[in-house]
């Protein structure tokens, strides 16, 4: 068949590009903003991309368009699918029907740790020997890649709460068919398309009921949402946690600056040690996640552990870019507070005699509002100083409703760490650039591209 994708160029809908491709279909697409990786990754699959969205990049018509879910009514190109009736659908829609249905199906959920834990997820049955099929929200190191289509009967797939296209406004995760589900956390997220806490605790209550009988729920009990949740849940639950009323547990974790330690109980009983590059107790806790549910599935348990002490993290995960002059440049997607938080403490644990700095845009949607405005204000604790850019893209909303720059870092500095507000890539890199000096661990958490600055650092440490 020919795919036609409009909006190619996202993550998750160049992955699904490669699958498809992988699987022999004819895939083509369009999107307003073609630019590596994703252009390069698509071209050297030989997938054909159009720059902008026009109606003659449907001429002749394929035999299905996916829409993206970022796609909106008004772009030509759906204009003219709906005109003409040519067949659509969603990614979501496309990956249930083409890859995931007929096979044992593993989705990894939660408000934090999903791209890490799914990461791990397929690295621990690909050396289990389950060759598993996986599609992943950023690129495992491990694989090289965010997707893999493979013979095996397993697939691991991220399970994304965000909602899926303009036609269909549940969340992707609705559509995986899950028959092993690990639910790590629910916290609130996404004011854009959620009202309030009880909204996403019902999306995810939904997505536990997909769960059949047979199947099996890996539930973190440090979540008291989850908690809940599995109450309800009609399947097996296995639950997991470093505190107190969970099956498996991980205990005395101990981090070092190669990586982390902790030993596994399972009712109280002695089940193993392990060893990984890892580090912070949200990533003990994504260990015990998968550990949990790869014993789960039948996976050989030395196999699991050897894995874990092999696993290469994923791409803007706490990934360090650079280490100059004694300098270490850290990028990392966090931007929720809870990831801001769990991210600082990990590399505070991790490097306890640098001086770390943390920079910080307010790029996603329920960033740059006033949601969470109180909750970010105790998130860098654990820095010894925090840089706090300008929002990005400010005018999207309302003076009143973004979340205020000023009084966070006045907040900030309340709580007894440094902070200074300095509005845009560029500056931060001259402001702090000469600063810097060997011991420092400065840390980049942005869910965009923040204008370079990675590299913008390096040249200037360099230079």
């Amino acid at each position: 068949m020919h795919y036609y994708l409009i909006g190619i160029c996202g993550t998750a809908m160049a992955s699904l590009a490669g699958l498809l491709r992988a699987k022999g279909h004819h895939v083509s697409g369009s999107d307003e903003h073609v630019y590596p990786p994703m252009s390069t990754m698509l071209e050297a699959q030989g997938i054909p991309v159009s720059a902008g969205f026009q109606v003659s990049n449907l001429n002749p018509a394929p035999d299905i368009v996916v829409i993206g879910n970022a796609i909106p009514r008004g772009n030509p190109e759906v204009e003219y699918v709906l005109d003409a009736r040519i067949p659509y659908t969603s990614a979501a829609a496309v990956l249930r029907d083409e890859f995931i249905r007929g096979r044992h199906s593993v989705v990894v959920a939660g408000t934090h740790g999903k791209t890490t834990t799914t990461s791990l997820m397929a690295w621990v049955l690909d050396r289990a020997g389950f060759a598993p099929s996986f599609l992943i929200g950023g690129v495992a190191e491990n694989f090289g890649a965010s997707y893999r289509w493979t013979d095996g009967s397993t697939f691991v797939i991220e399970g994304d709460e965000y909602d899926t296209a303009y036609f269909d406004k549940g969340p992707k995760f609705m559509h995986y068919l899950p028959d092993t589900a690990i639910l790590n956390n629910v916290e609130f997220d996404h004011a854009d398309i959620y009202a309030d806490f009880d909204a996403i605790k019902l999306a995810f209550r939904r997505f536990v009921n997909l769960i059949p009988g047979r199947g099996t729920l890996i539930a973190g009990f440090d979540s008291t949402a989850v908690r809940e949740l599995a109450a309800r849940a009609f399947c097996r639950v296995e639950s997991f946690g470093i505190e107190d009323g969970a099956k498996w547990r991980a205990e005395a974790i101990g981090i070092q600056p190669d990586g982390m330690r902790f030993r596994v109980r399972v009712d109280g009983t002695a089940f193993g040690e392990y060893a990984t590059p890892l580090a912070g107790n949200f990533n003990a806790r994504n260990c015990l996640a998968v550990i949990a549910a790869a014993e789960s599935l039948g996976a050989d348990r030395e196999s699991v552990r050897e894995s874990l002490l092999s696993f290469r993290s994923v791409k803007r995960r706490m990934e360090v870019r650079a280490e100059v002059e004694g300098i270490r440049i850290i990028d990392d997607f966090a931007h929720h507070p809870t990831a801001v938080r769990e991210t600082l403490q990990a590399l505070r644990l991790r490097y306890p005699d640098d001086r770390l700095i943390a920079i910080y845009e307010p790029r996603s949607l329920t960033s740059r509002q006033r949601i969470f405005q109180h909750d970010y204000a105790s998130a860098f604790v654990d820095a010894d100083i925090a840089v706090i850019a300008d929002l990005f893209d400010p005018s999207r909303f309302a003076e009143q409703d973004r979340l205020s720059t000023e009084e966070l870092v006045s907040a900030i500095r309340e709580r007894g760490t440094e902070a200074i507000f300095i509005p845009t890539a560029d500056e931060i890199v001259w402001h702090l650039g000469p600063r810097l000096h060997r011991g420092d661990t400065v840390v980049v958490m942005s869910n965009g591209g923040f204008d370079g600055i990675h590299d913008k650092l390096v040249k200037v440490i360099g230079g």
